[in-house]
């Protein structure tokens, strides 16, 4: 791999697979030692395809390319694409697992809308147990674009929190973000204690606090 700290990956759009789809978790993970500064956006990002980035500081990830303290585990990715899984009607929080009531999912919802409004930035929530993913599906039902945060909860294979970031996006984040938030909110003692939903709503709320700060050295580096 060519950059030895991928810990925030820009879409390139045709795979929302490695999100939304499987891993081996059997296959051997290979550790890295990350770099310090990692503000560089790989020259390959396009919105053409849409490849995967995952963190999970707790030593385990699911789907794609793993973070896991930091490690990086990649496997064969199968696709899936099941669109029958998808809302009758648009919502920008899909909870396919059902870890969310439906309290809560109108809460996220009304703060994403809110969000959007005020920073044009795209938040969305995808609440899965793969397999059971409307996977590729959500990337035409969202109009995935530059601007978008893809949100994948899926406690699968040990850290619930990940993430697809657009490249604007990563353009005003600093991508230390993502690890941080993942290794507070994302571990497995988190939401095993707290539960899935409050990983998720913790999460959220970090993510449209983050946004919303003025761009600069220091913006984003509180995770709350």
């Amino acid at each position: 791999m060519a950059h030895s700290h991928y810990l925030l990956h820009i879409p390139s759009l045709p795979s929302l697979s490695a999100s939304l789809t499987s891993q081996t978790p059997s296959l051997p993970v290979r550790r890295l030692h990350p770099k310090t500064h990692s503000y560089h956006a790989p020259s390959h990002a396009t919105l053409s395809s849409f490849k995967p980035l995952h963190f999970a500081l707790s030593g385990a990830l699911s789907l794609g390319l793993l973070f896991g303290g930091i490690r990086v585990a990649e496997a064969a990715k199968v696709g899936v694409n099941k669109p029958e899984l998808l809302p009758k009607e648009f919502s920008t929080v899909i909870d396919v697992a059902g870890f969310l009531s439906d309290g809560q999912e109108k809460r996220l919802a009304a703060e994403i809308a809110a969000l959007e409004a005020d920073t044009g930035f795209k938040l969305r929530v995808l609440a899965q147990n793969y397999p059971d993913t409307p996977g590729l599906a959500v990337k035409d039902f969202w109009q995935v674009d530059d601007r978008t945060v893809v949100f994948v909860a899926d406690p699968t294979f040990g850290n619930i929190l990940n993430f697809n970031v657009g490249a604007s996006v990563d353009l005003d984040i600093p991508r230390s973000f993502w690890s941080r938030l993942a290794g507070k909110y994302g571990n497995i003692f988190y939401w095993k204690e707290k539960g899935e939903d409050a990983s998720i709503e913790a999460a959220v709320t970090a993510i449209s606090n983050c946004l919303r700060e003025p761009v600069g050295p220091n913006n984003c580096s509180e995770v709350n």
